[in-house]
């Protein structure tokens, strides 16, 4: 098996406390391997329907290594601050 990909399609509610989200990530990226790939705003739909305005890509060593991260008490920590800034969703992937 390869890498995996977190992909979250998020709508952003409160612009600073996404901000803040955002510098807080990293950091709890490092240990697990994960590397930011694409943060970005969606600039229009070429099939079907997609109700979110921003999506985020990190690709992770493995599976575990996503596990391992969402788990995390680092990243726990930050879950409130993601629901109160965006709506959305967090995907997993592998290829």
């Amino acid at each position: 098996m390869g890498n995996a990909y977190l992909i979250g399609h998020l709508t952003v509610k409160d612009a600073d406390k996404w901000a803040e989200y955002r510098s807080r990530v990293p950091a709890t990226l490092a240990p697990w391997g994960g590397e930011l790939i694409l943060r970005g705003r969606i600039v229009k739909v070429l099939a079907g329907e997609h109700i979110h305005t921003d999506t985020v890509m990190i690709r992770f060593p493995d599976v575990a290594a996503v596990d391992g991260w969402h788990a995390s008490a680092a990243y726990q920590a930050l879950i409130p601050l993601r629901q109160q800034a965006t709506d959305g969703v967090l995907l997993c992937f592998e290829d």
